[in-house]
């Protein structure tokens, strides 16, 4: 018998998940490693570790399934977004901290650039807005803080990467490559013609050997190298792991749209062939290019702080001793009681964009219990993915009808009604949460010619439809009290 693997490379943990041919989950393996916050606004991994724990649960996973490598078909890419890391290409070694997309220590550098009247000239030719979130900033801050790398670059010595080229680097032991739905999100592609741009590489002054080649989501790019496994597998997709949740929840028509509820929150729509330029402050962003296909594209909304909020309650504030506890405590109150959580830990994303804004909890009373907080802060997700659908339903051509949702949070079911609520449309979960992952492993089984088209639609089975229940006096009640804590905060 013949299996796909998908490696979800995420924010905080790396997994590998097996599939078979009626894409069944066979075995998984997880491993959470080190966020690092060595001073204010700054978020690292050690790129190393990322490697590392990935490598280990492709083992643990083959281990666990009691297979031999050889009987791996194909790996297909699912990988945290925007994360930036350079590295030697003598000795494989990356030569400062991976810097995440969290990670704001260019917010100032951003503005310089704001202020000098690029921002439309940069969204024109990447879609993107300019924000400490993208790669390029991040890129430009390494080149000029890490000692000698500028000459190292400037001798052919470095490679840049996001965290699919880095995993790829290393699963082959040095083919150097990113897919096009990654490359979109470094703001250095022409998202027009899938090439990167000369007038922004000379913006930034990165020379563009460093860049890697961009290839398909979907087609054969690289085999592992045979000392890891035993056996060469060939890698058939890499997919930026927002696009890869896209194509699991088999939204290929243009008009569907899914959000994903990870570290940070994540809505995108498909937009067809066609891209479209916001004008709500959303992304236009590469959704996905099938090998041989035209490249596909979709409107973005990124929502910074999700889950985070959830491990902030845990972390910080003791609230809780496991995230998944966070539904049965916010349900100990019938409602916030006024309580409004705005977080803003890291900025606020789309459709804000203000990367300087604080977070904030307002309407506190003498009866405020934890709970009213917790209930707040799964609330602010779901005001937060309220904002983006209203922006993106204003861009694009046909109104949302359902969204779909994936991650770690649509398993709380408090959390999705409330979503259902506010949004005014039903949310649809489906039965399979590991939507990433198998968006990965359904386009490098079609690539591969493990899968036919024919065979998603049966794929996408849905677990429970949250359909709203509450009236729209109230729904626009509590969306005018959550903007104007919003307003609050970025005055």
């Amino acid at each position: 018998m013949s299996y796909l693997l998908a490696l979800d490379q995420g924010t905080t943990s790396s997994r590998s998940i097996l599939f078979n041919q009626a894409g069944q989950v066979v075995a998984s393996a997880q491993q959470t490693f080190q966020l690092n916050t060595p001073k204010t606004a700054w978020v690292e991994q050690d790129a190393n570790e990322i490697w590392q724990s990935q490598l280990n649960t492709i083992k643990e996973v083959i281990q666990k399934a009691a297979i031999q490598a050889h009987e791996i078909r194909a790996i297909g890419i699912a990988n945290q977004r925007e994360t930036t890391i350079v590295w030697n290409k003598k000795t494989g070694q990356a030569i400062a901290p991976a810097i995440v997309w969290q990670d704001r220590r260019t917010s100032a550098f951003c503005q310089q650039l704001k202020d000098k009247g690029h921002e439309s000239h940069i969204q024109h030719i990447t879609g993107l807005m300019i924000d400490p979130y993208f790669s390029a900033t991040k890129l430009a801050w390494i080149l000029d803080n890490t000692p000698h790398a500028r000459t190292l670059a400037d001798s052919n010595e470095l490679a840049f990467g996001t965290v699919d080229s880095w995993l790829i680097w290393n699963l082959s032991k040095g083919c150097h490559v990113t897919d096009v739905s990654n490359a979109s999100r470094t703001m250095l592609m022409d998202i027009h013609t899938q090439q990167w741009s000369t007038p922004l590489l000379n913006l930034f002054k990165i020379p563009q050997n460093i860049l890697p080649s961009i290839v398909a989501s979907g087609q054969e790019i690289t085999h592992t190298n045979k000392d890891l496994f035993g056996a060469k597998i060939p890698v058939f997709a890499a997919i930026g792991d927002q696009q890869a949740a896209l194509f699991g929840h088999d939204c290929q028509q243009a008009g569907m749209a899914k959000n994903t509820y990870g570290t940070g929150c994540f809505m995108l729509l498909n937009t067809g062939n066609q891209v479209i330029k916001s004008t709500h402050k959303l992304l236009s962003t590469v959704a996905w290019q099938k090998t041989g296909q035209m490249t596909q594209f979709a409107l973005e909304g990124s929502v910074f702080m999700a889950g985070a909020i959830v491990q902030w309650l845990r972390d910080n504030l003791g609230f809780i001793k496991e995230s998944h506890e966070v539904e049965q405590l916010a349900s100990q109150v019938k409602d916030s009681d006024g309580v409004i959580l705005v977080p803003a830990f890291t900025g606020l994303g789309a459709p804000y964009w203000e990367p300087n804004a604080l977070a904030s909890i307002s309407g506190l009373s003498r009866g405020t219990q934890k709970a009213h907080i917790a209930r707040a802060a799964l609330e602010s997700i779901a005001f937060q993915v309220a904002d983006v659908l209203h922006a993106m339903q204003q861009d694009a051509p046909v109104p949302l009808t359902e969204l779909r949702v994936d991650g770690g949070a649509s398993a709380n079911n408090l959390l999705m009604q409330f979503q259902a609520d506010i949004l005014g449309v039903p949310v649809l979960r489906p039965t399979l949460t590991e939507t990433t992952a198998f968006g990965a492993v359904k386009m490098a089984g079609l690539s591969c010619g493990f899968f036919n088209e024919s065979d998603f639609s049966s794929m996408w089975q849905l677990d429970r439809c949250f359909e709203p229940q509450m009236s729209e006096d109230e729904r626009q009640t509590r969306l005018k009290s959550w903007k104007n804590a919003i307003q609050r905060v970025i005055a």
